[in-house]
């Protein structure tokens, strides 16, 4: 993991020092609501339905176990004993009174963590492949680069006020794990023919009312010159993105609407920066930056003494060992790219908590599992959940045990109760409608996992509103919560895709008609379910028989268990 400076650690308690003074102005009548607006929002503090809510950075989803520990202290003593993970992989408090506001912020900074461009209309956090450093179809590990893009961005004062937010994703792996076409820029590492490394470079991604792909810019830029080619595309953002409607000034439209044209500004600012900039060839990354950076994501020690060991067939066999630890080893136990080690997920996803949701005691416990396991070490995941990188195959049995008693260890990854939920219309004040009573509706509707094994792979993603942070365009089933005249309904999608290898390419759902009413949606979810397997073939997942099917059909199943809406319409 990346170790903070001096200068981080100086940096990070200036900036929190600052925002103690902003806040005790604002609090003392000095400084009005739309002035503290602004400067609350670049420090993560929103101000939500009920309560301020406050994000905190988590770069590209690396987690100690020092700073979970603190995160707990923060639930109980600030907030109401839990916190929410959330697809960005950041973390969410929902209760935190502002007038606490910046005693939360000096407790974060004295574990190398913040609020910092967690909000706003500026680069926010960047995010990656929960497995970055230990999968096995890695060609680059990407954190090295996240760190150095996350440093960069950091504070930019020519990007601090952009026409809209603006969010960067980086993989390294063959697979991709991070969603990158869909985001506003998106980084695919990889080697050209000679071996060297640099970035495909797709733009202009992003879900909400106009769900867009990313377009491909580039196919290959060094990874020396990738941070002028960054500030290149966010240059020409900034200065021809809309400013005059809201839903309009997002990096996909601008892209959208020039097409080519958009591109050869890149291009042309790219070169101007080189050549014309004063310093402009400067921000070219030396080798001795990168390694720099690149120090502090090398293997643990524990970790290499381990893995020149051979690994002992028996440290996997488990014939006799009960089903649900079996299917825990399926489920929640990933390849590892070095030998007598795994990457361990420890599911978010039960009957009772909102999907991404933690209790003090649970973070305390992962912190531990951490400690005990993975060298202190813990991932957030795009899904939700948490990951411990560095765990031994000898200790996969004690582990399990472990996570039993923590509740992390249903054996649910990938299945349909591992699913993506944002907090929706219970928390934030942008929500339409609530998510997680949808979610715990559908949990409780399927909570026979000899059911859920039958179903097999299946990505179920619910938001509450158009802003989609649910991610309901990428699920093979989307939720997406409507207001129809005060009330709540849902708009239900089918066959989105996030561009991981189960999924295929990066597309948006289909909707399938009209919204459904809250206590429909249940029903649909299984009609949709039922129909898939009425049609699939040997081994097919939901994903392809849907596409292979088409939208009709699930549509038609659908339609089969209206009941409020059909009522309308008869009675009309």
């Amino acid at each position: 993991m990346y170790q903070y400076s001096d200068f981080d650690r100086q940096f990070v308690k200036a900036r929190a020092a600052q925002f103690r003074d902003q806040l005790q102005r604002h609090l003392a009548g000095q400084l009005g609501d739309d002035e503290f607006r602004a400067l609350r929002l670049q420090n993560g503090w929103y101000v939500q339905r009920h309560a301020p809510m406050l994000r905190i950075a988590v770069p590209y989803g690396e987690l100690s176990s020092r700073q979970l520990r603190q995160l707990a202290l923060i639930a109980r003593r600030f907030d109401r004993g839990y916190g929410h993970f959330t697809t960005r992989q950041n973390l969410q408090f929902n209760w935190i009174p502002l007038r606490q506001a910046a005693d939360v912020i000096d407790l974060l900074a004295d574990v190398d963590m913040h609020g910092i461009q967690t909000s706003g209309n500026c680069i926010r956090n960047i995010t990656s492949d929960a497995l970055a450093g230990v999968a096995v179809d890695e060609v680059i590990d990407p954190r090295p680069y996240c760190e150095i893009l996350r440093q960069w961005s950091t504070l930019h004062p020519e990007f601090a006020f952009l026409p809209r937010k603006f969010k960067i994703a980086v993989t390294g792996a063959a697979e991709d794990r991070a969603a990158i076409g869909w985001h506003d820029i998106g980084l695919h590492l990889r080697k050209n023919g000679d071996g060297e490394i640099g970035f495909k470079v797709l733009v202009g991604g992003g879900m909400g009312r106009t769900p867009i792909i990313g377009t491909a810019v580039s196919p290959f830029v060094p990874w020396q010159q990738i941070l002028v080619f960054v500030e290149a595309i966010v240059r020409v953002y900034n200065r021809y993105g809309r400013r005059d409607n809201l839903y309009k000034a997002r990096i996909k439209i601008l892209v959208k609407a020039e097409g080519e044209r958009f591109v050869e500004a890149v291009q042309r600012e790219f070169e101007a920066i080189l050549e014309r900039d004063a310093g402009g060839r400067e921000h070219l990354i030396p080798q001795s930056e990168f390694d720099r950076v690149a120090a502090h994501f090398e293997v643990p020690a524990a970790v290499q003494v381990h893995a020149a060991r051979p690994e002992e067939p028996s440290e996997l066999e488990h014939a006799d060992a009960p089903v649900a630890y079996r299917r825990w080893l399926e489920r929640n136990v990933q390849a590892h790219r070095l030998p007598g080690h795994r990457a361990v997920t420890l599911s978010l996803k039960r009957a009772g908590q909102a999907p991404g949701d933690a209790t003090a005691e649970q973070m305390d416990a992962a912190a531990a599992l951490a400690e005990r396991f993975s060298c202190g070490e813990l991932r957030v995941t795009h899904d939700q959940n948490l990951v411990l990188p560095w765990v031994r195959t000898s200790d996969l049995r004690a582990l399990w045990e472990a996570a039993r008693q923590a509740s992390f260890a249903t054996p649910n990854i990938g299945l349909l109760t591992d699913m993506i939920a944002c907090p929706g219309g219970d928390f934030c004040g942008l929500a339409n409608a609530r998510s997680i009573p949808v979610a715990a509706a559908i949990q409780e509707r399927f909570d026979d996992l000899d059911q859920l094994y039958d179903i097999g792979d299946i990505d179920l993603h619910i938001s509450g509103c158009i802003n989609s942070c649910g991610h309901h365009h990428s699920g093979h089933i989307g939720i997406l919560g409507v207001d129809k005249d005060g009330q709540e309904w849902y708009q239900v999608t089918v066959a989105g895709s996030d561009g991981s290898t189960l999924s295929g390419a990066a597309v948006p759902g289909k909707v399938i008609g009209p919204s459904f009413a809250a206590d429909e949606v249940p029903d649909v979810i299984e009609a949709l379910i039922d129909t898939y397997r009425a049609h699939r073939a040997v081994n097919e997942h939901f994903i392809d028989t849907a596409r292979r099917v088409g939208v009709p059909a699930f549509r038609a199943a659908a339609d089969a268990v209206r009941r409020a809406t059909a009522h309308a319409e008869a009675v009309a």
